[in-house]
């Protein structure tokens, strides 16, 4: 009995990924390019920048990238924290 259960759910399991593999789009072609086209047309007259994935970064998303920073700083401050308790 449980063979017969293990051997259900492994075929559901190829199920579910072989209708994710179906569904996946291939790559280099997304449904819309509107957002990718107006960044690389205007990021450098907008920002003054000549790399558009740092315009993208530090211009048009710097709220979004100051939050991941004070994540990340905080999770480094509080490791640093746990480790220096530990010597003592």
């Amino acid at each position: 009995m449980e063979v017969k259960i293990r051997a259900g759910a492994l075929v559901v399991l190829f199920g579910f990924l072989l209708l994710a593999v179906a569904s996946v789009r291939p790559f280099a072609s997304p449904e819309s390019t509107a957002m990718d086209d107006y960044f690389i047309q205007n990021a450098q007259e907008e920002t003054g920048s000549n790399n558009v994935v740092t315009s993208v970064v530090f211009d048009y998303r710097a709220l979004d990238t100051l939050g991941e920073t004070t994540v990340l700083f905080s999770a480094v401050c509080g490791i640093f924290t746990i480790f220096i308790g530990r010597k003592k």
